[in-house]
C-alpha cells in the first residue's frame, strides 16, 4: 500500500502517547481507596464530565465506522441518534436524580434495591459481556490505523495497543480516565474537523459537488420509510436507537459512573447536556466525511480503494492525502477515540465486578485495600479478554464495524433497558415478576440471537433483521413482567425513592 510513514507524524503521535502514560502514572499515586479508584472522590465539574462522556461514547467506531457506513450505504444509521435529545431530557429529569439519590457507585445497585439479587446479577453480567465485545471492536478499529502507519502485522498491533491502554488505565484509575478522556475528546473534535475540511478543500467543486453527487447517488437517505422487519429501514433503525439510548443513559455503567462522580446533581445534569449538545453534530460530521470520501474517489478514482475494507478507507485517505503533522494530529484523534472508550470500559467493568459481583457475596471482613487490589487484577483480565476479542474481529468477514456494533447492541444488549424503565416508571413489578420475565426474555433472546447470527436453520427462525432482536426481547420482558404482576399479590419492600411515583426531591447541589 502506497502510504508513507513520516517522521513528523510519528513524533506527534509518540508525544501524545507519552503524555497519556504520564497522566496514568501521576494519578496512580492518588488512588488510596476504592472510592478514589472508581469515582475520583466525586469531585468533577459538569464541563469536565461532559467531555469525558463524549470521549467515552464517541469511539473509533464513530471516527472510522460511521464514515465507512456512509461511504458504502447512506446515512440511515444516523437515525439512531435522533433519540438522543428526547432521552437527554429523561436523563436530566429522572435518571440522574435516581442515581444521585443514594450516592450509588454502580448502575446495577439500583436493580438490586428495586428487584433483588437475580436481576442485579443479570444486569451486571449483560453489561460486562456487551462492553467486552464493544471494546474488542474498538481495539480492532484503531489497530487498523496503526497497522497502516507501521506496516506491522495486525495481531502484533492489537496486542501492543491493548497492553498500552491497559497499563495507563490500571495505574491511573477513574481520575486518570476522566482527564485523559477530556484531552482525547478535544483531539477527537479537532481531528474530525481537519478531516472534513481537507476532503472538502481537495474536491474541485467543494461542498456543492458533495451535495450534488451525494444526492444523485442517494447517499443522504435515512432509509426506506416502511416497516419491513427483515431490512434496515428508517423505522427499524429508529426503534433500535430509542432502545439503545435509553439503555445507555439509564443503565450503562460508563454514564452512571459519571453521574455519580459529579460534585453535585446540578453538575451531573450539566454534563449530560454538554455531551448531548456536542455529540449529535459530531455524528453528522462523520457521516458527512463518509459521503465526501465517496464523492472524492468518484472524482479521483483509485483502484486500490476497491481492495480495502470499508473501515480502512478513511485511514487510507488520512495517510495518503493529508500532509505531515496534520496527519499525526488526525491519527492521534483516531487513537484517542479508541483509548477514551476502552479506558472507561476497563474501569467500569472493574467497578461493577467489585461492587455487584464480589462485595455482596464475600465476607464483610474484607478490607477496602483487598477490593482495590481486586480491581487492578480484574482490569488486567479484562485487557487480555479485549485483546483476544480484537484478534478474532481481525479475521472475521464483515460489511463494516458499525453494522457489527449495532448487531451486537441489539443481540447482546438483552432487556437491560426494560429492566430499568419498568423499575423507574411502574410500582407493580416486583422481584418475582421481574425474575420470571427475565427467564422468558433471555430464552427468547438466545433463540432470536442464534437465528440472526445464522446458527439455526431458516425453517425454524423468525425472518427479522438482527436490529429487531433487542426491541422484541425488551418488549417481551415488559409484557410478561406486567402480566405476572396483575395475577399475584406483589411482594415489595419499601419503594421510597425507587420509582418516579415514590421519588423524593433531592438537593440539586448535593
Amino acid at each position: 500500500m502506497d502510504v508513507s510513514v513520516r517522521t513528523a507524524d510519528i513524533i506527534t503521535i509518540l508525544l501524545y502517547l507519552l503524555g497519556l502514560m504520564g497522566v496514568g502514572i501521576y494519578f496512580s499515586k492518588r488512588n488510596k481507596t476504592t472510592e478514589d479508584y472508581f469515582l475520583g472522590s466525586r469531585s468533577f465539574s459538569g464541563w469536565v464530565l461532559g467531555l469525558s462522556m463524549l470521549g467515552t461514547i464517541v469511539s473509533s467506531a464513530t471516527f472510522l465506522a460511521l464514515p465507512a457506513a456512509a461511504y458504502i450505504l447512506d446515512w440511515r444509521q444516523l437515525t439512531i441518534s435522533l433519540a438522543v435529545p428526547f432521552v437527554t431530557v429523561l436523563a436530566v429529569l429522572i435518571f440522574i436524580p435516581f442515581f444521585r439519590r443514594g450516592k450509588l457507585v454502580s448502575a446495577f445497585e439500583y436493580l438490586g434495591e428495586r428487584y433483588g439479587k437475580v436481576p442485579r446479577i443479570y444486569g451486571t453480567v449483560s453489561f460486562i459481556i456487551l462492553q467486552l465485545i464493544r471494546m474488542a471492536q474498538i481495539l480492532f478499529l484503531v489497530s487498523l490505523v496503526i497497522q497502516f502507519l507501521t506496516g506491522a502485522p495486525i495481531s502484533i498491533v492489537i496486542i501492543g495497543t491493548g497492553i498500552f491502554i491497559g497499563i495507563y488505565t490500571i495505574l491511573g484509575g477513574f481520575e486518570a480516565v476522566i482527564w485523559t478522556d477530556v484531552v482525547q475528546a478535544i483531539i477527537l473534535i479537532v481531528g474530525g474537523i481537519l478531516c472534513c475540511v481537507w476532503v472538502v478543500m481537495d474536491l474541485p467543486g467543494g461542498l456543492e459537488q458533495i451535495f450534488e453527487v451525494g444526492s444523485a447517488n442517494n447517499k443522504f437517505s435515512l432509509g426506506e420509510m416502511d416497516f419491513d422487519l427483515g431490512r434496515r429501514t428508517f423505522y427499524t433503525v429508529a426503534i433500535l436507537g430509542v432502545i439503545n439510548w435509553l439503555g445507555i443513559y439509564a443503565g450503562d455503567q460508563n454514564m452512571v459512573q459519571r453521574y455519580a462522580s459529579a460534585k453535585s446533581t446540578r453538575e451531573a445534569k450539566k454534563a449530560t447536556i454538554v455531551y448531548s449538545a456536542i455529540a449529535v453534530p459530531m455524528w453528522i460530521m462523520f457521516f458527512f466525511i463518509g459521503t465526501a470520501l465517496f464523492v472524492y474517489y468518484q472524482e479521483f478514482p483509485n483502484t486500490l480503494i476497491n481492495s480495502l475494507e470499508a473501515d480502512q478507507i478513511l485511514p487510507y485517505f488520512i495517510l495518503s492525502e493529508i500532509p505531515p503533522v496534520i496527519t499525526g494530529i488526525v491519527i492521534s484523534a483516531v487513537i484517542a477515540a479508541a483509548m477514551s472508550t476502552m479506558d472507561s470500559g476497563i474501569n467500569s467493568i472493574s467497578t461493577v465486578t467489585v461492587i455487584d459481583l464480589m462485595k455482596p457475596w464475600l465476607s464483610k471482613g474484607k478490607s477496602d485495600r483487598f477490593y482495590l487490589k481486586s480491581a487492578h487484577i480484574i482490569a488486567c483480565t479484562v485487557t487480555v479478554l479485549v485483546i483476544s476479542g480484537a484478534v478474532v474481529f481481525s479475521i472475521m468477514e464483515k460489511e463494516s464495524m458499525n453494522d457489527i456494533s449495532l448487531m451486537v447492541a441489539s443481540i447482546f444488549g438483552g432487556c437491560l433497558m426494560a429492566l430499568f424503565m419498568m423499575g423507574f416508571f411502574t410500582k407493580r413489578i416486583d422481584g418475582f415478576s421481574a425474575t420470571v420475565a427475565l427467564g422468558v426474555a433471555v430464552a427468547l433472546n438466545i433463540y432470536l440471537g442464534l437465528g440472526a447470527l445464522g446458527v439455526l436453520p431458516d425453517s425454524i427462525t423468525i425472518p427479522i433483521h438482527s436490529y429487531w432482536v433487542g426491541a422484541m426481547v425488551n418488549g417481551t420482558f415488559m409484557i410478561v413482567a406486567y402480566a405476572i404482576s396483575m395475577f399475584r399479590k406483589n411482594n415489595f419492600n419499601d419503594l421510597s425513592g425507587l420509582t418516579v411515583w415514590t421519588m423524593k426531591k433531592i438537593n440539586k447541589n448535593e
